[in-house]
């Protein structure tokens, strides 16, 4: 079969690797239909984390089950299958309290841990799926070729956005600001809007992304950025600041930003990968009570609540998705999520 393995900064290629295969009763095979590129993946990609080896890579798709093992019940060949982001084996302490990204057992694709079963990345044609009872999500079928960009969002995106806003508090009636706008940060502002909030201040200096950002339900855009960034968001909301904010970027720059477009009192719900040394000034959190919440998502958790809301097409966070390639084509993926070209790319085997 073929993937993607990454080699290095600015170095992704498309690789024969070996076919996967069952190696423990609790795995499963999946025949990939379809993966995409995620903004983390960027980081290895930009040298920000050191890749030491080559090895596959990606995390997000939707795809058909094609054997299983013994123990799996969860899923039998033909179903088609979500796989979220992080593997957990769904019975430890944090899976039973609704966290499966914290699993005792948690790990992920193209994880090259030596320590653990080699795990093939989801950029590619089949992968070996470990932990399958924990992990996978079965659909109901069959599922219209239509529904798979809507679909493939809940494996990361639509997830990790639900979890910043959950994590924030938003709810009917609330104000929110969302810092962002990658693929994240958008299915921020349609969480935000599933979740009734009656204000949603998108931060975005792109045309085309803050016009997505209102079709999925922000209802203003601020472009500017630090001080001017706030004072923008207080001309917006008549002389007041935010009761939650979104952060979906992980750098030092989007906690501040977030941080100081919050009033007294409110919600910073942060899920951008920690990269560029974001850090947590206690003494303004501790003089403002604001509170902060968030981390890696339970996409897992999630993913049965926003099931039915795509399935019926009340949510299409699929329109994240603005460039589609043959996985052959994964290097230019890479290239135009970089050079941001590209909102978020979908790449079929």
């Amino acid at each position: 079969m073929h993937a993607a393995v990454i080699h290095g900064p600015h170095d992704v290629r498309y690789e024969e690797r070996p076919d996967p295969t069952i190696l423990a009763p609790g795995d499963a095979l999946i025949r990939v239909v379809a993966a995409c590129v995620c903004g983390s993946d960027l980081w290895p990609y930009r040298g920000v984390r050191e890749t030491k080896q080559p090895h596959p890579i990606g995390h997000e798709l939707v795809g058909v089950v094609e054997e299983v093992g013994a123990d799996v019940t969860v899923a039998q060949p033909g179903d088609f299958v979500i796989a979220p982001f992080s593997l957990s084996d769904g019975t430890c302490q944090a899976c039973r309290a609704g966290m499966p990204s914290a699993c005792d057992h948690v790990s992920f694709f193209g994880a090259p841990d030596p320590d653990k079963l080699p795990i093939d990345g989801a950029q590619g044609e089949r992968v070996r799926m470990p932990l399958a009872d924990g992990s996978l999500v079965v659909v109901p079928g069959p599922v219209d070729d239509a529904l798979v960009p809507h679909l493939l969002t809940l494996s990361d995106v639509m997830s990790t956005g639900h979890h910043a806003a959950v994590s924030a508090g938003v709810g009917p009636g609330k104000t929110v600001v969302v810092v962002g706008d990658g693929a994240v940060g958008l299915s921020g502002v349609l969480a935000a809007s599933r979740l009734g909030a009656e204000r949603i201040i998108a931060m975005s200096r792109h045309e085309s992304r803050a016009a997505l950002a209102r079709e999925f339900g922000a209802t203003d855009v601020v472009a500017e950025r630090g001080d001017d960034g706030i004072a923008a968001v207080r001309d917006v909301l008549g002389g007041d600041l935010a009761d939650c904010a979104l952060e979906c970027v992980g750098t030092k720059e989007s906690m501040e930003q977030a941080l100081g477009v919050v009033r007294g009192g409110g919600h910073v719900g942060y899920v951008g990968v920690p990269a560029g040394g974001s850090e947590l000034p206690i003494g303004k959190l501790f003089s403002r009570n604001i509170t902060v919440g968030g981390g890696m998502a339970p996409a897992r958790q999630y993913i049965p609540e926003l099931l039915p809301d795509v399935l019926s097409g009340k949510i299409q966070p699929g329109k994240v998705f603005d460039l589609e390639l043959p996985l052959s084509e994964i290097a230019e993926a890479y290239a135009a999520m970089d050079e941001r070209r590209a909102i978020k790319v979908l790449v079929r085997p």
